[in-house]
């Protein structure tokens, strides 16, 4: 449990600091995510249309 726990609060630590040191680049890390994610949604409405009609 204590291991889970450290690699947690190590993982928000990098991101933080990534966050500070790199902004432009943790920006378009967060909007490719979210790009990733739109991209996903759409291909699930695309396919759910075609089971449908």
């Amino acid at each position: 449990m204590q291991v889970k726990k450290v690699l947690t609060y190590v993982a928000v630590a990098f991101v933080v600091f990534y966050l500070f040191t790199r902004p432009a680049q943790a920006a378009a890390a967060v909007n490719g995510v979210f790009d990733g994610i739109i991209q996903g949604a759409n291909q699930l409405a695309v396919f759910f249309s075609s089971v449908l009609t």
